[in-house]
């Protein structure tokens, strides 16, 4: 075992985040207050949308959206399968089905798949930008207004993202398109992190409205502003709603992430590109496409796919052998109807998924965070591609001799 360690992920915390969580401890003011209100306004105008709703997490986020749009039992949400399991369960939280559509060549849910998908039950659409690469968004936005369609995008993976040349959360004003809502993770390993967290944002002044109502308990006005003029402490309960709001400190930590996350994009991306020259000519690995033309990848993730015809070991041997070089890895993701839950269950509707089980079978996400250093690509690479050399299946081997 390589006694240098090199994880999967490390976030990047400064000193700005840590004097920033210390004057708020100082303040007196801990849970949601004028910090969470200051970071809304500064993500709302770094993704081009008019309206941004601190919550504690992309799930309470897409949750929310799914809510306040009156999405519920009876209902269709078509979605991909190769997502985490949050996705799939805010579509249950609101008594809707699931209904999954399958991949294109990216991960990205393939607008072809979800026509193929589409009933008279169908309420709305949930694209997910899987690892940071935009999916092809005016196709699903076509899509949805030909047939009267919500559109929720789950950006857990997106912040940073770009598409059309606008950021996601802006939807794409030169054609007239935009989501009805869109959510961000802040969780610990994404580009920007509160620890745990995220953003919810809308174009829709009255979604925004309900939204907010609905994330804290229902409430009519903002929890840290409930005196009235007269100075009477007041508050109305208008409708059932749920706890999600975000703390000033996990706020304090977002302020100043998002400040570096232009910094952290370009970070990403230059040791994308240095793997990307790392794996020419390693043809056993196929690695991930950026963006062309004004859209962007944020490069949250940096997947390659494994083509397991030329190797004698499987996805998981290989990532084993990769464990014991010092080398962190992860999945992203196990399909949805792998899971027993789900599989053993009801609660999906018709899926199409051989796609995405065929991704899933041979792809493995190497480490990539702002800490990197050249050093630790090359360290990765060279691991990577002796493993590679070393497992090659004695068929090939002769083929190529």
């Amino acid at each position: 075992m390589d006694p240098e360690f090199l994880p999967f992920h490390v976030p990047n915390l400064g000193e700005e985040e840590i004097a920033e969580v210390v004057a708020t401890l100082r303040s007196g003011w801990l849970t949601t207050g004028p910090r969470t209100a200051q970071f809304e306004k500064e993500f709302a105008t770094y993704v081009q949308a008019p309206h941004a709703q601190a919550v504690n997490s992309c799930t309470a986020g897409l949750h929310l959206a799914l809510a306040a749009l009156g999405i519920g039992p009876g209902d269709e949400v078509i979605t991909t399968p190769l997502t985490f399991c949050a996705t799939v369960n805010t579509i249950l939280h609101v008594g809707a089905t699931p209904v999954l559509a399958d991949v294109d060549a990216d991960g990205n849910l393939d607008p072809a798949s979800i026509a193929e998908m589409l009933t008279p039950r169908t309420k709305a659409l949930m694209p997910v930008h899987l690892a940071g690469k935009p999916c092809r968004m005016n196709e699903i936005w076509e899509l949805a207004r030909r047939h009267n369609l919500y559109v929720v995008e789950d950006a857990a993976h997106a912040a940073g993202t770009r598409y059309a040349g606008y950021p996601i959360g802006a939807g794409n004003p030169r054609a007239g398109y935009y989501s009805d809502a869109v959510a961000f993770s802040f969780y610990a390993t994404k580009n920007l992190t509160t620890g745990e967290g995220g953003m919810v944002t809308t174009h829709r002044p009255e979604l925004y409205d309900h939204m907010k109502r609905l994330c804290l308990h229902g409430i009519n006005r903002d929890a840290w502003n409930r005196y009235t003029a007269k100075g009477n402490w007041f508050y109305e309960v208008s409708e059932c709603g749920f706890k999600y709001n975000l703390s000033d400190i996990q706020s304090s930590i977002g302020i100043h992430q998002l400040r570096k996350l232009e910094g952290f994009t370009e970070r990403r991306a230059e040791l994308a590109a240095m793997y990307e020259e790392g794996f020419k000519g390693v043809d056993e690995v196929e690695t991930p496409v950026a963006c062309s033309g004004d859209s962007r990848h944020a490069w949250h993730l940096y997947m390659i796919k494994l083509r397991l015809e030329h190797l004698a070991i499987d996805r998981a041997a290989f990532i084993k052998e990769l464990n014991s070089c010092g080398i962190g890895t992860s999945v992203h993701f196990i399909p949805i109807p792998l899971h027993p839950y789900y599989s053993g269950s009801s609660v999906l509707g018709p899926s199409r998924w051989e796609e995405a089980n065929r991704q899933y079978l041979r792809s493995i996400s190497l480490p990539l965070y702002p800490g990197m250093m050249a050093r630790d690509v090359t360290r990765v690479v060279d691991s990577v591609t002796n493993l590679v050399h070393n497992s090659r299946r004695e068929d090939v081997l002769t083929r190529t001799a």
